[in-house]
């Protein structure tokens, strides 16, 4: 089994706060109306992260922000074949999203399959007037033609390289490290 050891801390706590203020700002400078807006987060971490992204957005705007989740597991591609045991969480869209305005949140950007994956599901609920999305960190590789409206940071790795987020809710603390598999 290949060890991974922890190469570098890409984002503190300050800075990954700071990154969410941002992306925040940066959705409400192309929307200027929020009531049609709705954030979705791709769980696990991208439901977190989206999730405080709809309160920095309900906290600039004095208006709450629709939000739900969605779970991809059944939806990739890879199902069968690179999910021997995968962890299933509910999807959890409680609105209509027909002629709304969405920004899907993830956590990593990386080969592009789990946001297809995202937009499928999505589109089993209606019709969207467009979707966006909306990323902490885009490590680059990928296979679909995706790329993120709102990115925290580009940060391209090596193959043998990945990054790990972690989010105060689920790992008690937030930050955003590279880990090295070797060779």
């Amino acid at each position: 089994m290949t060890e991974k050891k922890v190469k570098a801390t890409l984002l503190d706590a300050d800075e990954f706060e700071r990154t969410l203020s941002r992306l925040a700002h940066e959705i409400t400078e192309r929307h200027a109306n929020l009531e049609q807006l709705a954030i979705i987060g791709i769980r696990t971490r991208g439901e977190f992260i989206g999730r405080r992204i709809a309160d920095l957005l309900a906290d600039l705007e004095g208006n709450e922000i629709k939000f739900g989740t969605v779970d991809v597991t059944f939806y990739r591609d890879d199902f069968r074949t690179h999910l021997p045991s995968p962890e299933i969480g509910p999807t959890n869209i409680p609105f209509g999203v027909d002629n709304l305005q969405i920004v899907l949140v993830d956590d990593v950007l990386y080969t592009g399959r789990t946001v297809r994956a995202a937009i499928n599901s999505i589109m089993d609920f209606g019709r969207p007037a467009a979707i966006e999305l909306a990323v902490l960190v885009d490590r680059g590789h990928r296979e679909l033609p995706i790329r993120a409206d709102y990115l925290g940071r580009n940060l391209p790795t090596a193959s043998n390289e990945h990054i790990h987020v972690h989010v105060v809710e689920v790992d008690g603390v937030d930050e955003v490290l590279l880990l090295d598999y070797g060779q």
